[in-house]
């Protein structure tokens, strides 16, 4: 299997004690990986370094083998990211938000654009100003902004943050074929177990700043009766009550 994510000993610590320590992982390509933990525990510090926006103290991220830290421009060819929240121009519309982005891809053309929309949702409000935008429609936005090139690897810190119900089925239905059709290797970090567990092929747990521990869903869920009854037990198990 080819490696698509490797991560060797990632730390970076704060002054308040918070961060990430130690971190070491592996996702093969076409994975889906649910990243959980409490608040606080650095899953958005270890996004931020996989993504190259935080330097780490040490240790360092591959994305199929070239480094973020010494090949920054290379491994981020291959990665899309929505990472805490969906920036976009608040008085740009929709589609001239995507132009926007556009313009770093060299093959990203106006189809690919209504392509990315219409993936996501989007393509009806393609002429609408973001700021008039819903939190769930500015996340739909962001991840069309995240896809546009096509990227192998896709970081999404809280992906599901402000959709409905029904938006929260497309972005699962979205991923999961992405995954099965292109190869697409996914690294989600969500507080929404429910959707993790229907979502993701494998689970990393952490807490404190370490990575507790990780296994396969279907594994999980053959000793477990829920993800969330797997995760509260390997939370508490590490010193939460």
């Amino acid at each position: 299997m080819t490696k698509a994510i490797e991560i060797l000993g990632l730390t970076k610590l704060y002054s308040n004690g918070r961060g990430m320590k130690d971190l070491n992982l592996t996702i093969h390509e076409g994975e889906i990986f649910g990243f959980l933990g409490p608040n606080g525990s650095g899953k958005t510090t270890a996004m931020k370094m996989m993504a190259g926006l935080v330097k780490p103290d040490s240790g360092e991220v591959r994305i199929f083998g070239a480094s973020v830290q010494q090949d920054y421009v290379q491994a981020m060819k291959q990665v899309g990211c929505m990472i805490e929240s969906a920036e976009s121009y608040p008085y740009l519309t929709a589609n001239d938000n995507l132009k926007l982005f556009a313009r770093y891809y060299p093959l990203v053309d106006r189809r690919r654009i209504d392509e990315c929309l219409e993936i996501t949702g989007m393509l009806n409000y393609k002429h609408e100003k973001v700021r008039k935008f819903s939190l769930g429609m500015k996340q739909r936005l962001g991840l069309a902004a995240a896809i546009l090139s096509r990227p192998r690897v896709l970081i999404l810190d809280e992906p599901l943050n402000g959709l409905d119900v029904e938006g929260m089925l497309d972005l699962r239905r979205l991923i999961k074929q992405l995954a099965e059709m292109e190869g697409t290797t996914f690294f989600i970090s969500s507080h929404l177990i429910h959707d993790v567990e229907l979502t993701c092929n494998r689970i990393g747990v952490v807490y404190g700043g370490r990575l507790v521990n990780e296994g396969y869903t279907q594994n999980i869920l053959s000793d477990y009766a829920s993800l969330e009854h797997y995760f509260v037990s390997e939370v508490e198990r590490h010193g939460r009550v």
